[in-house]
């Protein structure tokens, strides 16, 4: 299998989502330098995880953190990882589209941690 950049799996797992009754979002996070020197810092919590979405069926919330094959798993997300799973949300790590049709048509909580 072709190791395939996280980008590429993202849009593929963005497609097989918005094709199987979901509305999927894409995760921009980071931070960038301002002409003045300052730092602007998008808010959202360290470890948050790429995609975000819900079923139409039912309205269910879920988070998918996008991983290539060799993708590694920070501590920050994992630290986010327990909080969803303590909450009982739907979430894992997908590294296909596969995975993320899975982590959502089974109501995964902590698929791939």
């Amino acid at each position: 299998m072709k190791n395939k950049s996280e980008h590429t799996i993202q849009k593929e797992i963005q497609l097989a989502l918005s094709q199987s009754g979901c509305s999927v979002f894409r995760t921009n996070v980071g931070k960038v330098k301002m002409q003045d020197g300052r730092w602007f810092d998008t808010g959202l919590p360290k470890g948050f995880p790429d995609l975000e979405g819900f079923r139409w069926s039912d309205n269910k919330i879920f988070f998918i953190e996008v991983k290539n094959v060799s993708g590694r798993i920070r501590d920050d997300q994992i630290r986010f990882h327990e909080f969803l799973q303590s909450h009982g949300v739907i979430h894992g790590i997908a590294r296909s589209k596969e995975d993320a049709l899975k982590i959502i048509s089974e109501d995964l909580v902590g698929y791939g941690y």
